[in-house]
């Protein structure tokens, strides 16, 4: 598959326009990882993102007391990494394959460059990524309530 082809495919990308592929593909590059290398630490500097084609990756934070505490998997067709995006450029959360794992990568630099050039670019990408990052807020909260014992909803 072309690197072109690769963001066609995925759906974090689904009906982005067409014109914003190419230059996207400038920043972009297959990456395998194998079961437990650790991509990064919470605190790390963000300075790339990537599309999970197969496989899963494993998210966690640190947790006073417990060490890593695991928050959430992301597998095929999930996004990895919003933090790049955002000022100071650290990582929230950590990230390790689960499983071996293949990705598109990208630069984060690059792809900050051509948002701030278009602005409809910049939008659009970062629409996308504010559901991530509400996500993965959700699933940390979840996770937290259910590691100190509260519950998670209440019956009405």
């Amino acid at each position: 598959m072309t690197p072109l082809e690769l963001l066609r495919d995925h759906p974090f990308l689904a009906d982005l326009p067409e014109r914003w592929l190419p230059p996207l593909t400038a920043y972009a590059r297959p990456v395998v990882w194998h079961p437990g290398h650790r991509l990064f630490r919470a605190g790390q500097p963000a300075e790339r993102f990537w599309l999970i084609r197969g496989g899963e990756v494993a998210l966690d934070f640190p947790v006073p007391g417990r060490g890593d505490v695991g928050i959430e998997t992301v597998g095929p067709g999930g996004v990895l990494g919003w933090s790049w995006l955002f000022p100071p450029y650290r990582w929230q959360f950590g990230a390790v394959a689960a499983r071996r794992t293949t990705t598109v990568e990208f630069s984060a630099a690059g792809v900050r460059r051509l948002m701030a050039g278009d602005d409809t670019l910049g939008r659009d990408l970062t629409g996308r990524f504010m559901a991530v990052v509400v996500d993965r807020l959700q699933a940390s909260r979840v996770r937290l309530l259910d590691l100190y014992g509260y519950p998670t909803s209440s019956a009405g």
